[in-house]
């Protein structure tokens, strides 16, 4: 029956159950990126004019909840497609797994204060927390796929090449990152829209990846 076919699937690959939980994190981390977009109570509407006018005002946030989407729907993609590659796990390989689900989970945070404070003049801290997230998610890749190719959890030699090439991927966006945390103490504007630019190349660079 359909539960004994269940859990042979799931005896089969190891790591059916860490996808489900990553997957929900996922989840729940897309989830809570629109909670904080709201207009305010404090805001006064008499006219549809108003309205327009409030609806106007949060479009930074409505930005910055487009930029996180896209970073963390992309990171799912690039996580569900490493996993593919891995037929067995270990416990450095689960630890490293949650360490990025917690950059993940974190998102929400710098994302709201992007969208409250990156028209303002001190949009600074803003920056640099959200690159500095970035930056930290890039060290979670490298952690995932260096426990992989060593621990050799990967299906064949093909699967190992295509796990390393992917922590290669993960140096260069840790380096990029640091450098736009570090360089948004001075100019946050640039940064934040070279952030975006970024994600942008990513993904291209997936959906490229995925049509070859």
């Amino acid at each position: 029956d359909k539960t004994n076919q269940y859990f042979i699937m799931a005896e089969s690959n190891p790591n059916s159950r860490l996808e489900a939980f990553s997957d929900g994190v996922f989840a729940i981390a897309l989830t809570l990126l629109i909670i904080d977009i709201k207009i305010p109570s404090s805001v006064k509407i008499d006219s549809t004019r108003d309205l327009w006018n409030a609806i106007i005002q949060l479009t930074p946030s409505i930005s910055a909840f487009i930029l996180s989407f896209t970073v963390i729907l992309i990171t799912w993609v690039n996580h569900h497609g490493t996993l593919k590659l891995v037929n067995k796990t270990s416990a450095s390989f689960i630890y490293a797994n949650g360490f990025l689900l917690l950059t993940i989970v974190f998102i929400p945070f710098p994302t709201a204060l992007l969208g409250e404070y990156i028209s303002t003049g001190h949009s600074s801290p803003a920056v640099i927390i959200y690159d500095a997230t970035l930056a930290l998610q890039a060290v979670a890749w490298i952690l995932i796929t260096r426990v992989a190719a060593k621990n050799k959890l990967t299906k064949d030699k093909k699967s190992t090449l295509l796990v390393i090439k992917h922590g290669k991927y993960g140096y260069y966006a840790f380096a990029v990152y640091l450098i736009c945390a570090v360089t948004a103490i001075w100019f946050p504007l640039a940064v934040a829209l070279i952030t975006v630019i970024i994600w942008i190349f990513w993904l291209m660079l997936g959906i490229n990846l995925k049509n070859e």
